[in-house]
């Protein structure tokens, strides 16, 4: 009896090391010209890219990468350009540059097709680099993303919560109108800002067109919304899906707003990991 408990401890202590060596968060560099690439990995299996918002990096994304590689999913997050260790041209880049910086992350991981999730102003670069880069993007996940037009006010307010010059109060103010659904928690975004990567982000969006990135190619695509979202209001909530019928997969997740991420990872992780094991 002894024996056989001590060899299903045995059994279990084994399996528990597999997963955790199997979920192993790795930190490396990928280069290429003049650009460097700061780059977390971990997972096994079907591979998942997440790009986060404009002027946030990629660590915004740990529950959620934390949680993907759990479900069975090799994950990378590559920092944006002027962010920890990455770096490249900032001034007057485009779209375009930094769809190339995902593709060249993807090409070197030599385990593509990817799904690239973009949250916010990352779906932007998403789906520019399933544009740009067909072969290497198997579908795009729109995680809270904006609808094809939206007040101007809504940007400002973003500048707002990124600049800490402006009075905390303030800067929370701005992020709990845009940012955070009531209840949730506006200050875990205090800190996590990039200024001069954001503005680079601004003007990469601004050099390209609209229509050049918005089909995203012909990738299957997962609008996932957040209920309680400003940039996504209720009487656009299914243009997307109206637009490309046969390509679009909708879902709404509930107490969340643009920040999305922090506020519903469970909910993001769950949905993410189902939308991607059903594509073909």
């Amino acid at each position: 009896m002894r024996r056989t408990l001590a060899a299903l401890f045995l059994m279990g202590a084994m399996l528990m090391a597999g997963t955790a060596l199997a979920q192993e968060r790795t930190r490396s560099l990928v280069t290429y010209g003049d650009v460097t690439i700061d780059l977390i990995a971990e997972g096994r299996g079907p591979l998942i890219v997440l790009l986060p918002s404009r002027g946030r990096d990629s660590e915004d994304y740990d529950e959620v990468a934390a949680g993907l590689a759990r479900e069975g999913f090799r994950v990378l997050r590559p920092q944006p350009r002027g962010m920890h260790a990455s770096k490249g041209p900032l001034k007057d880049i485009t779209l375009h540059d930094l769809a190339r910086d995902i593709a060249t992350v993807i090409e070197r991981e030599n385990a593509g097709p990817a799904v690239i999730v973009g949250h916010a102003y990352g779906n932007w670069v998403a789906r520019m680099t399933a544009v740009d880069h067909p072969r290497l993007v198997r579908g795009v996940v729109l995680a809270a993303a904006a609808a094809k037009t939206f007040p101007p006010r809504l940007s400002q307010l973003v500048s707002k919560s990124a600049d800490e010059s402006v009075p905390e109060a303030e800067r929370l103010a701005a992020m709990q109108e845009i940012f955070f659904a009531s209840g949730n928690d506006p200050r875990i975004w205090l800190k996590g800002w990039w200024k001069e990567a954001s503005e680079a982000q601004r003007v990469a969006a601004a050099n390209v067109k609209q229509s050049d990135w918005w089909h995203a190619g012909s990738v299957p695509l997962f609008d996932l919304q957040a209920g309680i979202d400003p940039f996504m209001p209720e009487a656009s909530r299914n243009d997307l899906k109206n637009e490309f019928p046969d390509r679009v997969t909708l879902a709404v997740i509930p107490n969340a707003s643009h920040a999305l991420l922090p506020e519903q990872p469970a909910a993001v992780v769950k949905a993410i990991a189902g939308w991607v094991r059903g594509l073909k």
